[in-house]
């Protein structure tokens, strides 16, 4: 056994982190999500981090697809899912140049003035759902697939994109899914190719494994219950705290570092 799984300071952040992350899986919210890798980060380095939970993002995926299965629309997938793969592909050559730093505090000021046009925009606009728009989709796709490969955090570029389409809660959940599925499934290439796993980081990845189907089908049951009135007000406030979280860490780690 490795010395990480060794460490009780491991379980005590990673455990958590986990469990909020297959919470926000589920469809509860991107904002417990991204919680997850910096809280790993408090005991080990974030490179290291995101490494140990990609595989387990990954099964997290298989238990997402299950529960929001027949629950998708394919325009939305057909406009998005090229611009991810792009988004994949430019941060897998702009590794070495761009730092997860810098990616955090991008996301997370996309996030607030997502936010931030929710709130100021009349009721009738927020009450009306918005069309498809190949270019919007396919620039805010290809933004998820970059962040998502660089930090995790794809999250709030999709749902810049999609959240004005106003779907059923479920359609939009179950199109997620697919989407960052394939998203996550595609990284294990260049994430190998740079050298990110280890036996130490699968061996912790193992072991953190049968906590990932069951905070992320907890997340999909709680779902499921809201209402639309009450799921949208819901998920742009987590998108607020995320883009909160991200922006302060972003900010802290680029003036101290």
């Amino acid at each position: 056994m490795s010395d990480l799984l060794l460490n009780p300071w491991f379980y005590a952040a990673a455990v958590p982190a986990t469990i909020l992350i297959g919470l926000s899986k589920g469809g509860l919210g991107g904002a417990m999500g991204q919680v997850g890798v910096p809280l790993m980060a408090l005991v080990m380095p974030p490179v290291q981090a995101a490494a140990i939970m990609l595989p387990i993002l990954i099964v997290m995926d298989v238990a997402s697809l299950w529960s929001w299965r027949g629950h998708s629309d394919a325009k939305t997938l057909k406009l998005m899912l090229p611009g991810g793969l792009l988004g994949i592909g430019i941060g897998w050559l702009t590794a070495s140049i761009v730092t997860d730093d810098m990616v955090k505090l991008i996301v997370g000021l996309v996030a607030i003035i997502f936010f931030a046009r929710y709130v100021f925009a009349s009721a009738e606009r927020r009450a009306k759902a918005q069309p498809h728009n190949t270019i919007a989709a396919t620039f805010w796709s290809a933004i998820a697939g970059f962040t998502s490969f660089v930090a995790h955090a794809g999250g709030p570029p999709y749902q810049v994109y999609a959240l004005p389409l106003r779907q059923d809660p479920k359609v939009y959940n179950g199109t997620s899914v697919i989407f960052f599925a394939v998203v996550n499934a595609v990284k294990v290439i260049p994430y190998f190719a740079l050298g990110q796993f280890d036996a130490t980081n699968l061996e912790a990845s193992a072991v953190l494994m049968p906590l990932a189907p069951l905070a992320t089908f907890a997340g999909a049951w709680i779902v499921k219950r809201m209402r639309p009135e009450v799921f949208y007000p819901f998920m742009y406030g987590m998108i607020l705290l995320m883009g909160l979280k991200l922006t302060y860490d972003g900010i802290a780690s680029l003036l101290y570092s």
